[in-house]
This record gives structure tokens, C-alpha cells and sequence, in this order.
């Protein structure tokens, strides 16, 4: 194990954040540097509190299995070469889900059942970021083809993850996505302040000189059937994500001023990156209010800081969770408690228990809404009778999640089965009712953590190998029916 008594001598640390009066004023990481290079100078520190213990349920808080403990011992000892070993047997594309996943692993750490948790998502991105930085992530080709053809549609964590364990395994894999560059929500949908794109760049670079092929600009389903798509090869995985959006249907909803979060970021994210938006949707000296509490409500509230929003504010139905694990969500679980982003520490205000009754508007646009308290009562929301209150906006943004994949299209055309949650249904190889289309990631799932979707893609892989070849030595570290720790 690491050091014996570290869990007991050591606290846990976290890398400094750039001052907020500095990082609001540009669309850089909110790292110095980047998270890895952020946190060297403790890493090895805090991956020496890691007790190694007898049963690791850090193993069963992250979908992906990755080897926590040994890669904890690793970067204690400073042996770096060994530890990205360790953590590329597992995962794809650490430096994705060292940024972005919240980290159940660390829920479920047994130091965490008494002391403060491990920081294993702080140690995972500085090996990972520190291997970029010393040209230790190379390529890996296959030593032969199997002749056998695959095509992936869509290039977000999933999609990306089942295409380049298949190239490796041999299978020529060609990547269809309908945006202009690869990378799905991991370009377009999450901020440079969390996600620098380099981090998709190079790993697009790496899987282009593996082998795999990018087709960008496609819209599947439509200049690309799904027929021609099953004509022309062998196996076929969708990897389309969940994108049919949650609306809200009340009164004023046809205002002008009212958009999805999914319409708003991407476009932001196209300007930080030196693009040229038409009629960007913009929150300059406007009072914004994101409908919604999850990271999607709090990446468009960063945005909007940085936009120079006059005032933000978020709202959300469900009451404030509180600091402290509820006891009806125990170790090792991943509970409900107050999290706190680096967007939330910049600005804006954040109210719980709200309800949306009304979009007022002026002149055919939203200035504001009439929102309402709200109270669970035997399972349902009851509105707290004179808690009537405007609130202004001429920006309003819909933060609230996703119900499944886009029907129309290529999911109709290729006559795959959906389950009672309007998901792709599928078998226990990922395969779909339709003998060689394979789901992976939220099109099977439903809207999901990126760790999920990576583990999704490595294990869809290993099915279509299994169907393409007879057998596969391909991991798979999760089934389909799997879900996160819960009580």
C-alpha cells in the first residue's frame, strides 16, 4: 500500500482554484495551468492517503472499474509510466472524466466513511495530464485488421470509447458525427472553463493515427440512411446520446428570449473558440434565470458570467439537499447533498422549492416570471398558497435534463425496439432488436454521467467483437442493466 498512516496524518487537499475576479474575465480552465499541473506539488501527498483496503468499493462507486488503489500507490511512489498503465486498462480518456464526472468513487472510499474521502478524481487527471505533458499517450495501432467494418454513430464519450477499443481490436471503425468537428457534448455542450478543447483534439488525433476515421458534417438518418448505414457495414454501434429536451409547457412559453441550455452553449463555446456565431444568443446586461439545478444549469451560469450577465439566477423544484449525507442515502452511495461548482462561486443566486407557474413578457418578449414556492406532499409538488412572486428576465434557459434519443430519423428507419422509457432496448451484448445494431451510452441508458457512457462504449465494444469475430478479449465492465449505488 501507499503510506500506512496517511489517511491518518494527512489531510485531504484540492488544487486552488484561479482567483474568481480573474478567471470570469476569460473562458480558460479555472485551473492555473490546468487541473493535473494545479495539483502536482501535493499529489503524491494525497494519494498516499489511499489505505488500500481489503475490499476497495471505490472499484464499486466507478462503473469503469478503474484500479484506484494501484494507481494511488503508484503516484505515491512517483512512478508515473506504471500508473498511466494502470489508469489507461480501465479508462479511455481519463482526462475527460478527471474533469468532468463528479466522482462517485469518491462516495463510496472507505476513508470516507469517518474522515475525508481520497481525491481520486484530483489524482487521475494529474497522471493523465502529466503523461500529455511528457508525450507518454501514444497511439496504438492494431497488429492486423480483421477485414470486418464498423460504423459508429456519434462522437461523444461513448462513442468515441467503443470506437477506439475497436479499432484496436483490428476493426476498421468509421465515426459519423453531424457536427463539424468530433466530440459531441464534450466540444459543443461543456465550457472551456471546465474542459479545454485540447483535451478532445488530441485524443481525436491519437484515435485518427490508431486507425479510426472521422466522418463530421453527417446528419445520419437523413443524408446517410440508416439502410445504406447496415448495407455498408458489418456491424453498426449507436452512440447518439439523449438529446430530446425537457420543455415547459406554461403559459408565455411562446415569448421570444426562452431557450433550451443546449441551444445557448454550444454557441458560446464556438465564439470561445474564435468562431463566428450569427444571432448568438447572448446574456449581456440581462437578468437570466436557468430553469434547472444540475451541471448543465451550472455551465450556462458560468457562461453567463462571463457574458456579463446583469444578474443570474437558478432555480430548482426539488428543496435544497443540505450539506450532510441524508441517512436514507448511506456510504457507500452516492448522495443528494449542496455541491458547489466553481460557477456557483463566482455569482448568481440559487433557489430551491420554485416552480415556474408563468413566462410574463413585453412586446412579445420575456421580462419575467412568475414563480411560485413549492412543498412535497405524498409525492407530489403542492404550491404554498401566497407564495406568488415576479421575478424578472429577458433571458430565460432550460437546464432541465433530457428524455431519451431522437426518434425521428435514423432510429425509425432502422426499426430497433425502444423500452418503456423510450430508450434503445437492448440485449445482454448491447445489441439491439436488429441483428447487428448495437446502443451505447444515453441512447440505450438514458441521460447519464460521462463515466457511464465511457464504460457504456468499452462495453458495447466487446459485444460487437464477440459478434464480428466469435470471441473477444475485449473488457466489458458493466452489463446493460446496471445502475449507479443505491439504496
Amino acid at each position: 500500500m501507499a503510506d500506512p498512516r496517511g489517511f491518518i496524518t494527512t489531510p485531504r487537499e484540492v488544487a486552488e482554484r484561479r482567483p474568481v475576479e480573474e478567471r470570469v474575465k476569460d473562458w480558460n480552465e479555472v485551473y492555473p495551468g490546468g487541473p493535473g499541473r494545479a495539483l502536482l506539488p501535493i499529489i503524491s501527498e494525497q494519494a498516499g492517503r489511499c489505505m488500500d483496503c481489503g475490499i476497495p468499493f471505490c472499484h464499486s462507486g466507478c462503473p469503469l472499474g478503474n484500479l484506484i488503489p494501484e494507481w494511488n500507490d503508484l503516484v505515491w511512489r512517483k512512478d508515473w509510466d506504471e500508473a498511466l498503465d494502470r489508469l489507461h486498462a480501465t479508462n479511455n480518456f481519463p482526462e475527460f472524466t478527471g474533469r468532468l464526472c463528479p466522482a462517485p468513487c469518491e462516495t463510496a472510499c472507505v476513508v470516507g466513511i469517518n474522515r475525508d474521502a481520497v481525491t481520486i478524481k484530483n489524482v487521475e487527471v494529474a497522471i493523465i495530464d502529466k503523461a500529455w505533458e511528457d508525450r507518454q499517450v501514444r497511439p496504438e495501432p492494431p497488429e492486423w485488421l480483421t477485414g470486418k467494418t464498423v460504423a459508429v454513430v456519434g462522437s461523444g464519450p461513448a462513442g468515441l470509447a467503443a470506437a477506439q477499443q475497436l479499432t484496436r481490436a483490428g476493426h476498421t471503425v468509421a465515426v459519423y458525427e453531424r457536427d463539424d468537428k468530433a466530440g459531441g457534448l464534450l466540444r459543443y455542450g461543456i465550457p472551456e472553463f471546465k474542459m479545454e478543447k485540447i483535451q478532445v483534439d488530441r485524443r481525436i488525433n491519437q484515435m485518427e493515427r490508431e486507425g479510426t476515421v472521422f466522418r463530421t458534417g453527417v446528419q445520419v438518418g437523413e443524408t446517410l440512411t440508416g439502410h445504406h448505414l447496415r448495407d455498408r457495414y458489418d456491424a453498426v454501434v449507436l452512440a447518439i446520446g439523449a438529446t430530446v429536451r425537457r420543455d415547459l409547457p406554461v403559459p408565455g412559453r411562446e415569448l421570444t428570449g426562452i431557450h433550451q441550455a443546449m441551444e445557448f452553449l454550444p454557441q458560446a463555446n464556438r465564439v470561445a473558440l474564435g468562431e463566428e456565431v450569427e444571432d448568438q444568443i447572448l446574456a449581456t446586461d440581462k437578468d437570466v434565470i436557468i430553469i434547472g439545478g444540475g451541471d448543465t444549469g451550472a455551465d450556462c451560469l458560468g457562461t453567463s458570467i462571463r457574458q456579463g450577465a446583469r444578474s443570474i439566477t437558478q432555480l430548482e423544484i426539488l428543496p435544497n439537499p443540505g450539506t450532510d449525507r441524508p441517512e436514507t442515502q448511506p456510504w457507500p452511495t452516492y448522495p443528494m447533498i449542496y455541491r458547489v461548482s466553481s460557477a456557483h462561486e463566482e455569482a448568481g443566486e440559487r433557489v430551491y422549492s420554485i416552480s415556474t407557474k408563468e413566462f410574463l413578457g413585453q412586446d412579445g418578449h420575456v421580462s419575467a416570471l412568475r414563480l411560485v414556492e413549492v412543498q412535497m406532499v405524498d409525492g407530489k409538488f403542492e404550491e404554498v398558497e401566497g407564495s406568488e412572486k415576479d421575478l424578472p428576465a429577458q433571458l430565460v434557459l432550460f437546464a432541465m435534463g433530457f428524455t431519451g434519443p431522437e426518434r425521428e430519423g435514423l432510429v425509425d428507419q432502422l426499426g430497433v425496439d425502444l423500452d418503456e422509457r423510450g430508450n434503445v432496448k437492448r440485449d445482454k451484448r448491447y445489441m439491439s432488436s436488429v441483428d447487428g445494431v448495437f446502443v451505447a451510452g444515453d441512447a440505450g441508458r438514458g441521460q447519464s454521467l460521462i463515466v457511464w457512457a465511457i464504460a457504456e462504449g468499452r462495453s458495447a465494444a466487446a459485444g460487437v467483437d464477440e459478434y464480428l469475430s466469435g470471441s473477444t478479449n475485449l473488457p466489458a465492465p458493466i452489463p446493460p442493466h446496471a445502475r449507479p449505488l443505491t439504496v
